[in-house]
């Protein structure tokens, strides 16, 4: 099973600092961001399990950032953080869809308590099909069991590291790969430094499960690699 990805939207950064190193050690992968249009932008080019949002934010407070996460139907969990106490705060934070609230200063013991209870709750809430060896993405789906792929209804037929290379790339949807992360992954150290190999490759996986449909899901991210987006 993947790593859980945690954001961490703070602007005091001895705080965001604390949170990241504590998150890595539990065996999360974390990354910060300081001001509320930062924290949005990098919330909008990955795919997070949750997100610690702070309320006061330099450019965008966190209520905005939380709204337009919501108003576009996303259900990331995301706990809030904020040194004020006041109940109105807490309610319109919840109100506007956030799945718990964590008062400044708190102990980092009872955070963790309350990711791990979000993240429990979310996962329970889950399609029940969906399992760490199912994926699916807009129309595709694949089955790392039976090694099945479908789009949309048809049936495609992979060669077993073209399957390896797509269901890495399924497995991070959202996350921006790069060559050496998928070499590394797929390949192993025996192609160490032949990257091209990678391209190659993707390009065979993009005519069969890309080109004969409308939309294509595998990304070019110039410079850097290869995205499914969800």
């Amino acid at each position: 099973m993947s790593q859980k990805r945690v954001l961490i939207i703070e602007d005091e950064e001895n705080i965001a600092r604390v949170l990241k190193l504590e998150l890595d050690y539990e065996g999360y992968e974390a990354d910060t961001a300081h001001t509320g249009s930062e924290g949005l932008a990098k919330y909008r080019e990955q795919s997070w399990d949750l997100v610690l949002l702070d309320v006061m934010l330099p450019e965008m407070s966190g209520t905005d950032i939380l709204q337009r996460i919501r108003t576009k139907g996303d259900e990331t969990p995301v706990i809030m953080l904020t040194a004020r106490d006041a109940v109105s705060d807490k309610v319109a934070g919840l109100d506007l869809g956030a799945n718990d609230y964590v008062t400044k200063p708190f102990q980092i013991e009872e955070l963790l308590a309350r990711i791990r209870a979000v993240l429990r709750l979310n996962g329970s809430s889950k399609d029940p099909v969906q399992n760490e060896n199912e994926w699916k993405v807009q129309d595709l789906q694949v089955n790392a069991n039976t090694r099945e792929v479908i789009r949309a209804g048809k049936s495609i037929e992979l060669t077993p590291r073209e399957f390896d290379l797509l269901v890495y790339l399924m497995d991070h949807q959202g996350q921006v790969l790069t060559r050496e992360q998928i070499l590394d992954r797929v390949w192993g150290y025996d192609y160490f430094g032949d990257t091209n190999v990678v391209d190659v490759y993707v390009r065979y996986v993009r005519k069969k499960v890309d080109y004969p449909f409308e939309k294509a899901l595998i990304q070019t991210v110039r410079g850097v690699g290869y995205v499914i987006r969800p």
